[in-house]
């Protein structure tokens, strides 16, 4: 026996190595992201509730304005429907039978 090795039967048949082909953990990846993808909006969405709305002195200054809040919110909407298309686009691409360029 070696050192380091474990006591096995060898009337047991070996676990076989888990392997997975680089397109199909890439898939899995893409997958993952875009599960993810919702909860990423849903936070990107909220944020603007933690910023400071009141003015914090006499001069107005320290609060943000709604119009900042109003651009960065759609901003965040186009920004999330353009990876939404990215993902789509990818996924389509990798489904697609005998491409192997990707």
């Amino acid at each position: 026996m070696t050192r380091g090795a474990p006591d096995r039967d060898p009337a047991e048949p070996m676990q076989p190595t888990v392997f997975l082909e680089r397109q199909s953990y890439r898939r899995r990846r893409l997958m993952d992201a875009a599960r993810i993808l919702p909860l990423f909006g849903t936070v990107l969405f909220a944020l603007p509730l933690l910023w400071p709305s009141v003015p914090s002195d006499a001069a107005g200054e320290g609060g943000v304005p709604m119009s900042a809040a109003i651009i960065y919110v759609f901003s965040v909407w186009i920004a999330l429907i353009l990876l939404v298309l990215v993902f789509g686009r990818m996924t389509r691409a990798w489904s697609r039978p005998g491409d192997a360029r990707r």
